[in-house]
């Protein structure tokens, strides 16, 4: 029997060779994309501002605890190329950050 945890992925990128069309659809939701609405999810939440340089994909990546964060990370960020592919937009230098829930220490303050 495996073990499944959660882990919390953040995948970072860059816009590259941005069509007009994909700048100007990036442009008109940008409010709707702004860092105070990120979540982390199943299907990622993306975040970026209107100088569209850079870009934030958040994901809630349910993996095999024996794989570890790096599969957790791999399985954010092709899932981020997928989501960005499909939407025509033009993206380079994902990287990504992942931490492991079920094994995080929470550090409650004393009463």
């Amino acid at each position: 029997m495996t073990t499944e945890h959660t882990y919390r992925v953040i995948v970072r990128g860059t816009w590259d060779n941005l069509t007009d069309e994909s700048r100007a659809r990036l442009a008109a939701g940008a409010d709707d994309h702004g860092l105070a609405r990120m979540k982390f999810t199943p299907e990622g939440s993306l975040a970026y501002d209107a100088a569209l340089r850079h870009f934030t994909y958040r994901f809630e990546v349910v993996s095999d605890a024996a794989d570890g964060e790096e599969m957790a990370a791999a399985i954010a960020q092709d899932m981020a190329r997928t989501a960005l592919d499909d939407l025509g937009h033009g993206y380079r230098d994902l990287r990504s950050t992942a931490t492991d829930q079920d094994t995080m220490k929470i550090n409650r303050k004393g009463r």
